[in-house]
């Protein structure tokens, strides 16, 4: 089982042309996944890496039948390239891109809002989504875990690719990017509450960096709502007050938004939370060994 991303799922790329476009597809290509085509105006029509490239996104929708959709375009396109998925009502869009103004991003959120999210999002500034043995999709390495019952939603890609290397031997049902972005569309909560419907998860990494209070509100969500054991780190415990480290989203102000107070929070709802990321992998290595 997996999450949102399975060996059924049809991918097409918009930006496929581009290079990052062009270099991913094949990777998610050589890893098993169903990429059908992309997506480019100025190319439409032509063949691209032995796929078909469409004007839109509903054209390739049309023609493949294609449910998600990766995308690979300039932060300055990638607002017009994400409400044209939505207008498409694909099921899933998985927005790479990095540097994508925060008002943008507000945007196209609030517009799949209103268009009743028929669309999730994932992103942006993300690696994407890995359902490994099944499907890839995004820039999550194909071949540094194996297909198991461990569920991981991470803010950041490295740190994604850490964990899942670290407990390979057990494996991931799925392993979710959420990007480290201001704002982005799926969120921790949405993850956990996937994982905790999936019968072919166990239990679930999650792991968060310092700003905002997203690791907050999943403390909260997962003491009224998750079963499973789940695992967290929390990246930042040195960054200095007032510094943006890394991600747009990882500023912390005063006493908010803290590694140490987000740890508190996730403990106290009975998560266990690791010191540094290996640390984390051992944690979950216990709860996988004792079921």
């Amino acid at each position: 089982m997996a999450i949102w991303l399975t060996e059924d799922s049809k991918i097409i790329v918009q930006g496929i042309t581009g290079s990052e476009g062009t270099k991913h597809t094949l990777r998610m290509l050589a890893s098993g996944a169903k990429v059908v085509g992309g997506v480019n105006p100025r190319k439409a029509g032509t063949v691209h890496e032995g796929l078909p490239v469409f004007a839109t996104v509903a054209e390739a929708m049309a023609a493949t039948g294609a449910d998600v959709s990766v995308i690979f375009v300039p932060p300055a396109f990638t607002k017009d390239a994400v409400k044209e998925a939505v207008d498409a009502e694909i099921p899933l869009a998985v927005v790479i891109t990095e540097g994508v103004p925060i008002h943008d991003t507000t945007e196209f959120w609030a517009y799949a809002t209103a268009k009743g999210n028929k669309t999730r999002i994932i992103g942006p500034n993300c690696p994407g989504i890995a359902s490994p043995g099944a499907s890839n999709a995004g820039i999550i390495p194909a071949d540094i875990t194996t297909p198991g019952r461990i569920g991981l939603v991470s803010k950041s890609g490295t740190l994604t690719y850490q964990l899942m290397y670290e407990l390979r031997d057990f494996g991931f049902s799925t392993a979710v990017g959420i990007g480290g972005d201001p704002v982005i569309g799926t969120t921790h909560i949405d993850a956990l509450q996937a994982f905790q419907e999936d019968p072919g998860t166990d239990a679930i990494v999650m792991i968060g960096e310092i700003g905002g209070d997203a690791e907050e509100r999943a403390a909260a969500y997962i003491d009224a709502y998750v079963t499973k054991p789940v695992v967290a780190y929390v990246a930042g415990f040195t960054a200095p007050e007032g510094k943006t480290m890394g991600h747009a989203g990882a500023i912390v102000s005063g006493s908010a938004g803290t590694a140490q107070a987000k740890k508190e929070a996730l403990e106290k709802v009975g998560v266990r939370v690791g010191k540094t990321p290996s640390e984390t992998a051992q944690l979950m290595r216990e709860i996988m060994q004792s079921r």
